[in-house]
């Protein structure tokens, strides 16, 4: 049976990441050597990159947790939540792709492809969530 076991725990993993990414960009802008620049460039280049990285990054995390606590609730085969729940973790692929952009410069593919898996995937789980009688 598909429990959302990954998706909870690696959730959680990745939460744990992207905090330490948010100690990253608060050293960034008050300790860090050229700090006045890192601030100038707040809304442009790899500032905002990193910071869209943080906040999809645990936006998303806190999404795969849900649906991994979700997931034996609805009313679906095992099969059915085994791809939601690989769908899910592969949203993941969004926050990761923009660090990777940041980072190591990388093409936007894995972003189109991590936003693409987590639109599906929780366009999926609100309709089977509306045709899954309610379960105690």
């Amino acid at each position: 049976m598909a429990s959302g076991r990954w998706n909870v725990g690696l959730g959680f993993l990745s939460i744990a990441g992207f905090v330490v990414l948010g100690f990253v960009l608060v050293y960034l802008r008050d300790l860090a050597p050229g700090k006045d620049e890192w601030i100038a460039t707040y809304s442009t280049g790899d500032h905002f990159e990193t910071r869209l990285a943080h906040a999809h990054g645990n936006l998303f995390a806190l999404i795969n947790i849900a649906m991994g606590l979700a997931l034996p609730r609805l009313a679906m085969g095992d099969g059915a939540k085994r791809a939601l729940a690989g769908l899910t973790l592969a949203g993941m692929l969004m926050p990761v792709g923009i660090l990777g952009e940041v980072v190591l410069g990388t093409p936007p593919l894995f972003v189109l492809l991590g936003g693409a898996a987590m639109f599906v995937a929780v366009t999926w789980a609100g309709i089977e969530g509306l045709r899954t009688p309610v379960m105690s």
